[in-house]
């Protein structure tokens, strides 16, 4: 019999998103640097969003192509993600970039399914779909956008992308209660 090897919880991936929580306070300090409207610190907020983002992306593929999958990073790494995209909406809410209602909308989505896991997490775990993917991808390519010095061009792109993303957001937020209640039905069926 084999021992299971153990997973160092000081290991690349989870250093990466250690690295991009980290990133969160310096963004939002570029973002509001000189008035929040400097175009310079408005390229250098976009560019601190635009790398910490990748490293989800990199700390997530790292961790499953080499084993790196660790309880810390099953945690840490979702909160990473949550505390970026949130202060860059909360950022630009307050910028008046983007109505208040947005942000809103988004952070109960994401903290509702974040409570759904936690609820039914004894039952099974609800994992991530392509829908839910998809959704966070177009909420940072949208963020990224509204991050970037504004003109007609970039504007609309990223009007039309963050439409695209609060559909998603909202859909995958009824697709994730849904499941997550099926989820509790099954198990209690078993049980019974």
């Amino acid at each position: 019999m084999t021992e299971a090897r153990k997973v160092p919880l000081l290991n690349v991936a989870n250093i990466l998103t250690m690295a991009r929580m980290a990133l969160v306070p310096v963004f939002l300090l570029s973002l509001f640097a000189a008035g929040g409207f400097d175009t310079t610190w408005r390229l250098i907020a976009f560019g601190i969003f635009a790398v910490a983002s990748f490293t989800d992306h990199i700390d997530g593929t790292l961790a499953r192509k080499h084993g790196l999958i660790t309880d810390f990073g099953k945690i840490a790494d979702p909160i990473a993600d949550k505390a970026l995209t949130g202060s860059a909406l909360v950022g630009l809410s307050i910028l008046d970039v983007l109505p208040w209602w947005i942000t809103i909308v988004i952070a109960v989505r994401e903290v509702g399914v974040t409570l759904l896991r936690f609820w039914v997490i004894r039952y099974g775990v609800i994992p991530a779909s392509r829908g839910g993917k998809a959704k966070t991808l177009l909420q940072i390519i949208a963020i990224g956008l509204f991050l970037l010095p504004q003109n007609d061009v970039i504007a609309i792109i990223a009007w039309v992308i963050m439409a695209a993303a609060l559909a998603l957001t909202v859909v995958t937020g009824i697709d994730y209660v849904i499941r997550a209640f099926k989820l509790k039905a099954r198990a209690g069926r078993a049980v019974a």
